[in-house]
């Protein structure tokens, strides 16, 4: 399979309807298609991570990430969210880029494994970064994840955390390592913001599960 280039990938991506409606309680902001497709394709690209692997996409959103992961090759998608109206959004991203290896569930994510009770190669999130009314919700999304998966778990978490995250990820029984440190430009997204937009420093960190790979730090 040819595989796509980066700036190509993420034109795709731009074509992803996001949020109509983002809910504060749930903490929805896009994965912005300039971030999701660096990660797809470090996925792909550096790991092989992506090309006919099973892959679960934990908080799935409006899909983004799923959609990047079927067009660098994924055997199978599954796409789990809580919120239904997410999941019609990409239901309809799905439905316009003629997509049909891609499952969506309507579940929590502390319930997803008892819903789905199987294993998934890969694991990817964009989990809430457990702030505020959410504290420690992104932990529960990475060790579902990693309880689920049999070969690497790709997560996004504010680097301020690091430190807390890799330990975590360790003692779960994983090798975790920042594949890269970035810069995730918040748009004003509710109400109560009052700039256009908000940089947060986050780190994108593969916890492997099982096996020895290779490593590599990065900057986008």
């Amino acid at each position: 399979m040819a595989r796509m280039k980066l700036k190509e990938l993420e034109g795709h991506l731009q074509q992803v309807e996001g949020f109509s409606e983002p809910k504060i309680l749930l903490e929805q902001y896009p994965t912005r298609p300039h971030i999701a497709a660096p990660m797809i394709h470090t996925m792909s690209s550096t790991f092989d991570d992506i090309e006919n692997r099973s892959i679960l996409d934990l908080g799935c959103g409006c899909g983004v990430l799923s959609i990047g992961c079927v067009m660098l090759g994924a055997g199978c998608v599954t796409g789990v969210d809580i919120d239904p109206q997410a999941l019609d959004t990409f239901q309809e991203n799905l439905e316009d880029f003629d997509i049909d290896n891609v499952d969506l569930v309507n579940a929590s994510a502390k319930d997803v494994d008892a819903i789905l009770n199987q294993k998934f190669e890969v694991v990817v999130m964009n989990p809430p970064f457990g702030t505020k009314h959410n504290k420690g919700l992104d932990m529960v999304f990475l060790e579902k994840g990693i309880s689920m998966a049999t070969r690497a778990v790709y997560s996004l978490h504010k680097t301020s955390t690091r430190d807390h995250v890799l330990k975590k990820a360790e003692a779960w029984g994983t090798k975790p390592q920042v594949v890269a440190e970035l810069r995730y430009d918040l748009p004003a997204t509710y109400k109560h913001h009052k700039k256009a937009s908000v940089d947060i420093h986050v780190d994108f960190i593969r916890s492997e599960e099982r096996r020895v790979g290779k490593e590599c730090r990065s900057r986008w």
